[in-house]
């Protein structure tokens, strides 16, 4: 067995193409008869009619793992060590970042990513640029398609977008995830920096209302579309603003205009439909069909903003200053109705690995907020 042929997609025993109705051949992992090791060959000697040549192509539609197959064949050998080992998947879009020294190649390296993998029907190169205002990464077509809009599925939940207009990482799911699980579902969650509703759609789905802004329309275009299609407009207001002025007035805001209480978790499509037939059944029999159940209450309407989201960590800590007197305004003290601050989640980059060391990088911005401000 040890000298078997072994190759993904290659049987070990086939017909023989000369007698199709006859003998069947046994793969070996040899390309000459001399390579046959002497016991191997003694075994065949006793065992089998003969040994024969057989020929099989690995072609290009052979290969599918495209960085340690095909890509080598296609680069020079000073290239090969450091090549691309990977891309990123949003929606039908495989993104690349690839060094200027690929950059002579990028469509064939774009071309085998599209040619290799299904899911995939355009292939960009993210560009060193970003947009200065909007902070998102500017891109180029390098194969496929120049379709850049976007069905991408999340935390069970459907987001579109165009993916040249607005920032999407989809490396940061594990954050989204570990964010949203921190909110209670009564809680009202403020995202300043929402773009299309990574934490803001799960969090509402979650049960939890939500102030979603972005300053990008872009954002808040495609961010409004996902609230709706993940039927959430009920538990989220978008709106599209500088993030300054949200902060300053999303407390008062919510204090004026609560949300409803929370109800429970919202029923599944799956649970909608079936009601949905169970109703369908009784009109067609001629029984009455009961009013709609109104959701319970379990608490009071929200009013109260329990945590902050600030997921812009190119300039989130910039943005510290506007929470100073939020909870006042120009006729009222809103601190009265705060049992516990909000929680501020502040998104932000640092090099350093030791946490001690990352905290004290992160403070030398010298933004200094006083608690009252929370």
């Amino acid at each position: 067995m040890y000298y078997l042929m072994d190759l993904p997609k290659i049987r070990s025993v086939v017909s023989d193409p000369s007698q199709p109705d006859g003998d069947r051949l046994v793969l070996l992992r040899v390309s000459d008869k001399a390579d046959i090791p002497q016991e191997a060959q003694q075994f065949l000697e006793k065992e089998a009619k003969a040994v024969v040549d057989y020929k099989i192509d690995l072609d290009y539609d052979y290969w599918t793992a495209v960085l340690e197959d095909c890509l080598h064949v296609f680069l020079p050998e000073e290239l090969r060590e450091g090549a691309p080992v990977g891309f990123a998947m949003t929606g039908h879009i495989a993104h690349v970042n690839l060094n200027a020294e690929y950059l002579p190649y990028k469509h064939i390296i774009g071309q085998l990513i599209l040619d290799k993998n299904k899911r995939v029907k355009t292939v960009v190169n993210k560009l060193d640029s970003i947009d200065t205002k909007f902070r998102f990464f500017k891109m180029e077509l390098i194969a496929g398609e120049p379709n850049y809009v976007v069905e991408h599925h999340e935390a069970d939940c459907r987001f579109t977008f165009d993916f040249t207009e607005v920032y999407w990482n989809s490396r940061l799911h594990t954050e989204h995830e570990r964010l949203v699980q921190m909110f209670k579902p009564e809680e009202v969650v403020a995202d300043v920096f929402a773009g299309v509703g990574p934490f803001a759609v799960p969090a509402a789905k979650k049960g939890c209302a939500v102030l979603g802004n972005d300053l990008n329309p872009n954002s808040a275009k495609y961010l409004a579309k996902n609230v709706k299609d993940n039927r959430v407009t009920d538990l989220v207001r978008v709106s599209c603003e500088d993030g300054r002025d949200f902060i300053r007035t999303c407390v008062s805001r919510v204090y004026d205009d609560p949300f409803p209480a929370y109800t429970g978790p919202k029923p599944s499509r799956m649970q909608e439909e079936k009601e949905r037939k169970r109703l369908q059944k009784l009109a067609a029999e001629g029984h009455p069909i009961p009013p709609p159940n109104a959701a319970e209450s379990t608490g009071p309407r929200r009013q109260r903003i329990s945590h902050f989201v600030m997921n812009l960590p190119d300039s989130a800590l910039t943005f510290l200053d506007a929470f100073r007197g939020i909870l006042v305004d120009n006729e009222r003290d809103l601190s009265g109705i705060y049992k516990e601050m909000p929680m501020v989640h502040c998104h932000c980059f640092t090099r350093e690995l030791d946490p001690a060391k990352a905290e004290q990088d992160i403070r030398q911005v010298r933004i200094f907020v006083p608690q009252t401000a929370y």
